[in-house]
C-alpha cells in the first residue's frame, strides 16, 4: 500500500477592510477535508467589519494579528514569520481553494516519500458569485524552474506552495510585484518542483487595476533584469510586444 506523506500547510490570508469577500475565503480553508492545516490571518487594522467575520470563525483559525502594517508584502512577511507548517500558501481575501478536497488531492498527487521543494498547479478566475470566468491566461509549465518565469508569472502566487524552509522574506522595495521576485528566488534554491496537474485556486477576477498596472510592469521589468540579465529581458519584452500585436 502506498503511504502518502502528510505535510502540514500554513495558509496565510492578509486582509484590510475585506468584509465583502473574506467569509468565502475563510470557509474554503476550514472546510478542507485535509486536516494538517494551520490557518493564519494577518489584518492591517480593518475598520469595516472584517474582524467581526474573523471572530465568528476564531476557533478554526490558529492565529489572528490585527495591527497597521507597511502594506501587503509587509503583512505577508509577518504571516511567514509566524507560520509553523511545512508549506506556505498565501490565499488573499476573495480567493479560495478550488474544491473542498483540493489539499487532499494535491497531497495524493505527491509520489514517493520525499516532499518536493515547491508544489504548484493551475488557477481559475471567478467572479464575485464564485462563477467561472476563464482559466488564467498563463498556464503552469510541465516542469517549473527559475528560468520559467522569464515568460512571465506562469504560476499564480496563490497556486505556488513552497517549503517554508526555502522561503525568504518579500523584498519591500517592490510595492506591486514582490511576489514575482519571491517566487524566482525560491525556485533558484529549489531542487525539486511538483506539478499537481490540478486546478488549485479560484482567483477573484476584479479586472486589471490600471492605476497600478504600469508601475507593476515596470517593477517586473526591473526584477527580470536583476535575475535574467538586461539583454535577455529586453529581447523577451520585445517578443511580448510582437506577440500582443499578432494576437490582435
Amino acid at each position: 500500500m502506498l503511504h502518502h506523506p502528510t505535510p502540514r500547510f500554513s495558509v496565510i490570508t492578509v486582509t484590510y477592510n475585506a468584509a465583502a469577500v473574506l467569509e468565502d475565503t475563510i470557509q474554503s480553508v476550514i472546510t478542507q477535508t485535509y486536516h494538517h492545516v494551520e490557518y493564519i490571518i494577518i489584518d492591517g487594522g480593518s475598520t469595516d467589519g472584517t474582524l467581526d467575520i474573523v471572530h465568528r470563525y476564531r476557533d478554526r483559525i490558529a492565529l489572528v494579528v490585527s495591527e497597521p502594517d507597511k502594506g501587503l508584502y509587509d503583512a505577508m512577511n509577518k504571516g511567514m514569520a509566524r507560520a509553523t507548517g511545512d508549506y506556505l500558501i498565501f490565499l488573499n481575501a476573495g480567493d479560495s481553494f478550488h474544491e473542498d478536497d483540493t489539499l487532499l488531492q494535491a497531497v495524493h498527487s505527491l509520489a514517493g516519500q520525499e516532499l518536493p521543494d515547491v508544489i504548484y498547479g493551475e488557477t481559475e478566475l471567478v467572479d464575485h458569485e464564485g462563477h467561472f470566468v476563464r482559466m488564467r491566461r498563463l498556464r503552469a509549465p510541465r516542469q517549473l524552474t527559475w528560468r520559467s518565469f522569464r515568460q512571465g508569472m506562469l504560476v499564480c502566487h496563490q497556486a505556488f506552495w513552497p517549503k517554508a524552509s526555502l522561503a525568504p522574506r518579500y523584498d519591500l522595495r517592490y510595492r506591486f510585484s514582490a511576489d514575482f521576485d519571491w517566487c524566482i528566488r525560491i525556485l533558484k534554491q529549489a531542487r525539486t518542483t511538483h506539478n499537481t496537474r490540478l486546478t488549485l485556486i479560484d482567483y477573484l477576477d476584479e479586472g486589471l487595476t490600471t492605476r497600478n498596472h504600469r508601475a507593476s510592469l515596470l517593477e517586473r521589468f526591473r526584477i527580470m533584469t536583476r535575475h535574467y540579465g538586461w539583454p535577455a529581458t529586453f529581447l523577451l519584452h520585445a517578443w511580448f510586444v510582437v506577440r500582443a500585436v499578432i494576437k490582435k
